[in-house]
């Protein structure tokens, strides 16, 4: 960990001066207590440095929560082990999942399907006790329930360290959540130009506890997070079957984790009551599991939580970007995208090139850094991989 200022630590031995220099004004502002941290992770993001742990005394700011409200992770363990699956066909399998799972920006479901229906009725309670009506941001919202999306998102066929197979995937709250977030951080903008405030970034506007333009963000935010988590539960169980389906076998779960890394909690750090926002970080309390991606076609983590005060309780969320998508596009071809996914069923294309594993830190420079933050309790290597365009 180095101590970049009194108001910021890193534990981030990789990083660009102009993320520093970003994490840098977002912990100038005044209401930030005790320290922004910066995770090994951290990379350039909207207003705030994606990676950054951010807690705050009185106000939120919503772009440093992100867009994607309650991204995160879900795993589950399976009775399954790498053997079973060795030496077959794995592409019917990743063709199973594709057709199970709607992918890529825009996609949905074509009905609420069985499973997903209990969701949708607890997001309808929650709404309707939240005091909002979601159609008003998205109005098939409840068809973007089990849909993946694109970009970094994906599901993946993961085996550990000891053979056991683990099923692993990366999305969060849709179409719906970006646009509660878009609405938000348009808010606090108009509020902050209303009042004279003046920002070093506009998208460091923030809310301000005690107003209904703040109470009104965290009851809609807490609703977003929670469809992201049912999101992915509602795909972990669409991607069990397929997998149970495949193998002639259901799916038994040794265990589930399920995590954020884009959210705000109320939490107590430093003798003080403060919101912490997670911008691309998972929360790591003392013994808390949680899930740390690499980029495709590298390494993931199962981990717990060390529960180190400096960082609030907090570890990197993934590999983090080293090179924009569109750098990304510049620098590397498919033919070295393939090569980078040898041994791994994936849908070849072009359009995932900008997801290719040297766009990304080394995911083992990143944990080498967070190693006062978590413990690595399996490492999981990938299968098959699933992704959207």
């Amino acid at each position: 960990m180095e101590k970049l200022s009194q108001r910021l630590l890193s534990w981030a031995s990789v990083i660009d001066d102009k993320t520093v220099e970003q994490a840098r004004t977002s912990a100038g502002m005044p209401f930030i207590y005790p320290h922004l941290a910066l995770m090994p992770d951290a990379h350039l993001g909207k207003g705030a440095t994606v990676g950054s742990v951010i807690p705050t005394l009185g106000a939120i700011i919503p772009a440093a929560v992100g867009v994607d409200i309650g991204c995160g992770m879900i795993a589950v363990r399976t009775q399954f082990t790498a053997d079973r699956l060795a030496g077959r066909d794995l592409a019917p399998l990743r063709e199973a999942i594709e057709r199970a799972v709607p992918l890529s920006a825009g996609r949905a479901n074509a009905k609420v399907v069985a499973t997903a229906a209990p969701r949708v009725e607890e997001l309808e309670q929650l709404a309707e006790q939240a005091g909002f009506d979601p159609a008003s941001y998205a109005r098939h919202w409840r068809l973007q329930l089990g849909s993946l999306g694109s970009g970094n998102h994906f599901i993946e066929v993961t085996a550990d360290e000891t053979g056991a197979v683990w099923l692993f995937l990366h999305s969060g709250s849709r179409g719906i959540g970006n646009r509660i977030a878009q609405h938000h951080i348009a808010v606090a903008q108009q509020q902050a130009a209303q009042w004279w405030i003046p920002l070093p970034d506009r998208d460091l506007a923030y809310l301000v506890e005690g107003t209904d333009e703040f109470d009104r963000y965290v009851a809609e935010l807490r609703w977003a997070q929670r469809f992201a988590l049912l999101n992915r539960e509602e795909m972990m169980d669409r991607v069990a079957r397929q997998v149970g389906d495949f193998l002639d076998e259901p799916v038994v779960e040794a265990e589930r984790i399920n995590c954020h890394h884009n959210f705000t909690e109320r939490e107590r750090h430093f003798g003080k009551d403060v919101w912490v926002s997670r911008k691309g970080a998972i929360q790591a309390d003392a013994g808390r599991p949680g899930l740390i991606p690499g980029s495709m076609g590298t390494a993931s983590y199962v981990v717990e939580g060390l529960g180190n005060p400096l960082s609030l309780h907090s570890s990197p969320h993934g590999a983090g970007r080293q090179h924009s998508r569109t750098a990304a596009r510049r620098l590397f071809t498919q033919d070295q995208l393939r090569e980078a996914m040898t041994g791994i069923e994936f849908r070849d294309t072009a359009a995932f090139i900008d997801e290719i594993p040297a766009a990304y830190k080394d995911i083992d420079t990143v944990m080498a850094d967070a190693a006062d933050l978590v413990t690595v309790r399996h490492t999981l290597h990938q299968l098959v991989n699933v992704k959207g365009d």
